[in-house]
């Protein structure tokens, strides 16, 4: 397991570090350099492999283009279709395309680049797509109709929105001539900054696509640096060497706000996290109590990570499900009460305690889940902290290999339906286990036309997931980011509920 820095222990290194002189180093005119935590695969420069987590938009919103995206304006902006409409009955889908848009590679844009990467699509929901669209019509080079086997109330909820990577688009013939695997190598789109090199576990370089359809980007070259260490990365930051890092904490975080020169931004998205509960279907486990579960629930002081993690900006929830999202049902959070979590313990025959085995996560929450399995010890639930890698770590709860407790994480876009979809109903991508009361009304809610009858279908699954202790859910997490003197306009919330800079062309260095 890779160990991470307590709190404490890295105030005294954020001291050392960032308070350490160094000389500003020259950054090179009209590049903006970023310091990210987590390490950049191959695999995030095509988007027919998206997997459900938000991060790999980070390089799409860079490399490539959308038919519709969230973008400043709107939650669901004309991009590459410049206009699109629904049929009455909810069955068809016209997309009419922006004229003269070209890839990288010079290539249009058209109709038949966008029924190919519908179709090569086979990311986190390529299921439901296969499942629900009957077929991918090119009516000509600039309008393409979806028709579907039955009316699917969030279709554009899933083709229009970081939900999925299904509506953004690449270049058909470039894809069959060098294969997927070339295309990683050296991949092609149609967004504002094209490829340059790829480092891998080093950095991503691209440049200005000064043809971009929207605007020409103001910054000519994005590099991308990986920095797993919050420490370095603001130490980097202080000495010039980049120039936006993401996602710092607690007394780092603070650092950065005492620091002249540097700017903390606190960025909300749809950054739920939460301890799953792997083996509450196994009748013969002990976490099939709920007792068990709700312990769990009210041993953990929310509030107090969130002032100590993130300054306070972290908004605490009950729920799975960001309550920004269309049918979100306002769960109140369970409260923190150890007294109570002993009780119940208690009541469910473990007056001592019980060792609970690993608590897995990922390297990147590993100290809020160093947190989480201290406030368990204290009520008498032992844990060992397990911390994977990122990759690494998603695959294996795809697979559902993390036994008995995870710690998990999503800000991918959607509504309350495909939050659901991935992590409650059977066949998740990210679903240990279902309940028959609650798939019947997942079915049920799937296919309702009427909002009203929908949307009680939806919260009445809500409140049962509550009401058993499907989850503990920690938070509506806060991104601390901060940037530089160099930088004018970082892009931090401009795209609502997006947690990186966003868009890469609204990027300005100071003077531009």
């Amino acid at each position: 397991m890779k160990r991470t820095l307590g709190l404490g222990a890295l105030a005294v290194v954020v001291s050392l570090l960032v308070r350490m002189p160094a000389p500003l180093a020259a950054p090179p005119e009209g590049q903006v350099t970023w310091a990210v935590p987590v390490t950049l695969p191959a695999s995030w420069f095509d988007p027919a492999e998206a997997t459900g987590i938000l991060i790999p938009f980070m390089v799409y919103y860079a490399l490539h283009d959308a038919l519709v995206k969230p973008m400043p304006a709107d939650q669901m902006s004309p991009s590459l279709a410049e206009s699109w409409s629904a049929s009455p009955d909810g069955l068809v889908y016209d997309f009419v395309l922006r004229k003269g848009v070209r890839f990288h590679n010079g290539e249009l844009v058209t109709a038949d680049d966008v029924k190919f990467s519908l179709e090569r699509y086979r990311g986190v929901s390529a299921k439901a797509f296969k499942d629900r669209v009957r077929q991918v019509q090119v009516v000509d080079p600039h309008h393409v109709r979806i028709q579907l086997k039955e009316p699917w109330p969030d279709f554009l909820t899933f083709y229009a929105t970081p939900a999925t990577g299904a509506a953004w688009i690449v270049p058909r013939k470039y894809v069959e001539k060098v294969g997927d695997d070339g295309f990683k190598k050296a991949p092609v789109g149609a967004g504002p900054y094209r490829f340059v090199s790829f480092t891998p576990g080093v950095e991503l370089v691209l440049e200005a696509h000064d043809q971009y359809w929207r605007k020409k980007p103001s910054v000519k070259r994005l590099v991308f640096k990986v920095v797993p260490d919050e420490v370095t990365r603001v130490a980097m930051l202080k000495r010039g060497e980049i120039d936006i890092a993401y996602v710092l904490r607690g007394p780092i975080a603070e650092e950065v706000r005492r620091t002249a020169g540097l700017t903390l931004k606190p960025v909300h998205f749809y950054g739920e996290q939460w301890v799953l509960f792997t083996d509450q279907w196994d009748p013969k486990s002990l976490w099939a109590d709920r007792r068990v579960r709700l312990a769990v629930n009210h041993a953990i002081d929310r509030e107090a990570m969130n002032q100590s993690f993130t300054l306070g900006f972290s908004r605490m929830t009950g729920s799975i499900i960001p309550r920004d999202f269309e049918f979100a049902w306002p769960t109140p959070p369970h409260s923190y009460d150890p007294r109570k979590a002993k009780q119940l313990l208690t009541e469910a025959g473990y007056p001592h305690g019980f060792d609970a085995g690993e608590l897995w996560t990922d390297t990147g929450f590993a100290d809020q889940t160093e947190a989480i399995a201290n406030y368990l010890a204290a009520v008498g639930i032992r844990t060992r902290v397990r911390a994977l890698e990122r990759a690494a770590y998603f695959t294996q709860v795809r697979e559902k290999k993390l036994r008995p407790l995870v710690y998990l994480a999503s800000a991918a876009y959607g509504n309350a339906a495909t939050r659901i979809d991935s992590f409650v109903a059977a066949g998740g991508l990210y679903a240990y286990g279902s309940y028959p009361d609650l798939e019947g009304l997942v079915r049920e809610q799937a296919g309702e036309r009427d909002r009203r009858r929908r949307e009680a279908t939806l919260h009445r699954i809500q409140q049962l997931m509550h009401e058993r202790a499907m989850f503990a859910p920690i938070w509506n997490i806060a991104a601390l980011h901060a940037y530089g003197p160099r930088v004018a306009e970082p892009a931090f919330g401009l795209v609502g509920n997006y947690l990186f800079s966003a868009p890469y062309e609204e990027i300005r260095l100071k003077g531009q």
